[in-house]
């Protein structure tokens, strides 16, 4: 009962956010028009903002799976495009306002999942550290949302799969390099030469 009343806010909101922007979106509407009372939107959401957070969470939950590997990442990459372009209205809603950091934050965190899955698997027989695997799966996930970013803030024109392909062209064999540059047993060798 609870996961369908919060669904039905989230989708409450997207359908606002076809003729308002978010920072002119108040509980009041939403209430009005979903006819759920006040009390129960604050019982489930501190604020639009925690709702707006819910609904990238809980659209993308299942999104990415079996999508993290080194033969299906443009996939998976493409998922995320799509998810922006299905719901074009909401996502330009929240990237022109306030809540525009937890656009970002959501699609830092949906794309270093997705680079990490695939690092993972590369990385398989190497020892490199965790937080190295971490820096790299950082490192690329700000190149990989800024390219979402700045197609959102283009209007969405470009086909994402053109995009994903010239990335994949820039991209290919990176990761195998940046994980055998920081292979534990190299990075010794490289302080002892460096000590």
């Amino acid at each position: 009962m609870a996961h369908t009343t919060k669904r039905t806010l989230s989708e409450t909101l997207k359908k606002i956010l076809q003729e308002k922007s978010l920072d002119k979106v108040t509980v009041v509407d939403i209430v009005e028009a979903s006819a759920i009372n006040r009390q129960t939107f604050y019982y489930h959401f501190k604020d639009i903002y925690d709702l707006v957070e819910w609904t990238f969470l809980t659209d993308n939950t299942q999104s990415l799976s079996g999508k993290r590997s080194y033969a299906t990442w443009q996939q998976g990459y493409l998922q995320i495009f799509d998810y922006v372009r299905e719901n074009k209205s909401f996502i330009k809603h929240v990237y022109y306002s306030e809540g525009r950091e937890i656009l970002t934050r959501f699609l830092y965190d949906i794309t270093y999942k997705l680079l990490l899955g695939v690092i993972d698997e590369r990385a398989e027989g190497i020892v490199v550290d965790e937080e190295d695997k971490a820096f790299i799966a950082h490192f690329y996930k700000y190149g990989f949302v800024g390219m979402v970013l700045e197609w959102i803030e283009s209007g969405m024109k470009e086909e994402p799969k053109r995009l994903i392909s010239h990335l994949d062209i820039l991209t290919h064999g990176d990761i195998d390099k940046a994980l055998g540059r920081f292979r534990t047993d190299r990075k010794l060798d490289i302080e002892l030469r460096r000590g």
